[in-house]
């Protein structure tokens, strides 16, 4: 029996299963006039606890712990108990979770599970049924979530200016649309799927630093049904290292790259120098490219980077747009890191061409589904 709400109360649900399934700490529930309800509990259970409910299912501990504080809150929002009561499916799937074996918090702390992000601004407007409004386009990863930012570890997990410029791409599609596109320091692969899967781009090379790295992107395209697909690669890049000339095919291949993607690349000043260099040698080859780069402020790496940008010559030019509120937020979740709120400003898109600045695009403007 399908079940489907509208209005408010159903986007608390989608809004509330979307933070569930990007494994956020602090989950936003809905009301407890809605969350009492029948229906909403039943939706609830369909969509995150039943056994047919997900393809790639968040760890146990963590269904565990919010399985439980979900039933907590739906006991307190109850006032009549001959009106309203507890879902029996919720109630035995916390059961069947008790009973299975958990593996130690230690263990679970060290194991990468997976992500969903759902990307609000490609979902279908006006869906009218439950099956349309769960059709929202998504990305799944492999991550290890409990990492902080630290040198060496930002492969392991996406972070929040990879979700911010995904955001801003998104807003803009025609950026990435039948374009060439290289991703600088792809991490988890989170910006070369969106551009390959979802954005319509014409050939999408996803490049890290790191072997491992790029051992482990293939998994992420096979999570995201792209595995054997023409239209996105892995490429090992080393920045400071030359590329003008190099054997490997996407040099060799004779087409331009029309973009360039950086998300979080910035952090580290000590890799600045190389990262400036290897941008030269880039706009060099593909002169009329266009470079995105989005950097968290969490310190003033980003900063340093523009100044040291600027004085090799790189036009540079911040861009407009300001993250949505929390509470407006439909997915990707972007304004918490490590349990806070990081504020409104939690990341900078900068745009780079060599020689001029890039013009600003337009400035975001906030929409909810």
């Amino acid at each position: 029996m399908g079940y489907s709400l509208s209005g408010r109360p159903q986007s608390q649900i989608d809004r509330f299963c979307r933070q569930y399934l990007q494994l956020e700490q602090d989950l936003t529930y809905p009301e407890a006039s809605v969350l009492r309800e029948h229906t909403t509990q039943q939706i609830i259970f369909s969509r995150l606890f039943s056994h047919k409910a997900l393809r790639y299912a968040p760890p146990v501990r963590y269904q565990v712990r919010n399985l439980k504080d979900l039933i907590g809150r739906i006991e307190a929002s109850i006032e009549d108990w001959d009106a309203h009561e507890v879902s029996g499916d919720l109630m035995n799937a916390l059961a069947e979770l008790l009973a299975s074996a958990l593996p130690p918090e230690s263990d679970s702390v060290q194991q990468k599970s997976f992500v969903t992000y759902h990307l609000s601004q490609l979902s279908c407007k006006g869906a009218a049924d439950q099956e349309a409004i769960e059709s929202v386009a998504t990305i799944t990863l492999l991550e290890s979530r409990t990492l902080i930012s630290a040198y060496g570890t930002t492969g392991l997990r996406t972070w929040e200016a990879g979700l911010h410029l995904g955001q801003y791409l998104c807003a803009n599609p025609g950026i990435i649309g039948k374009k060439r596109v290289l991703e600088l320091g792809a991490g988890t692969g989170y910006l070369a799927i969106l551009c390959a899967k979802y954005l319509d781009a014409a050939q999408v090379i996803a490049s890290d630093g790191s072997s491992d790295v790029i051992n482990n992107l293939p998994e992420s395209f096979f999570l995201n049904d792209l595995q054997g697909s023409d239209e996105i690669s892995a490429m090992e890049l080393k920045w400071g290292h030359g590329v003008v000339g190099a054997g490997d095919k996407p040099w060799s291949s004779g087409e331009a790259v029309d973009v360039i993607l950086g998300a979080d690349i910035t952090y580290d000043e000590r890799g600045h120098s190389a990262l400036i260099a290897t941008l030269i040698d880039l706009l060099t080859m593909f002169p009329g490219a266009e470079v995105l780069i989005s950097a968290a402020e969490r310190s003033q790496s980003h900063v340093v980077f523009q100044t040291k940008a600027q004085q090799a010559g790189l036009g540079l030019s911040d861009i407009d747009y300001p993250s949505l509120p929390r509470e407006l937020q439909m997915g990707p979740h972007t304004l918490q890191a490590h349990g806070r709120d990081i504020g409104q400003k939690h990341a900078q898109l900068m745009g780079l061409m060599a020689g001029a600045p890039v013009s600003t695009r337009p400035r975001y403007q906030p929409r909810t589904y």
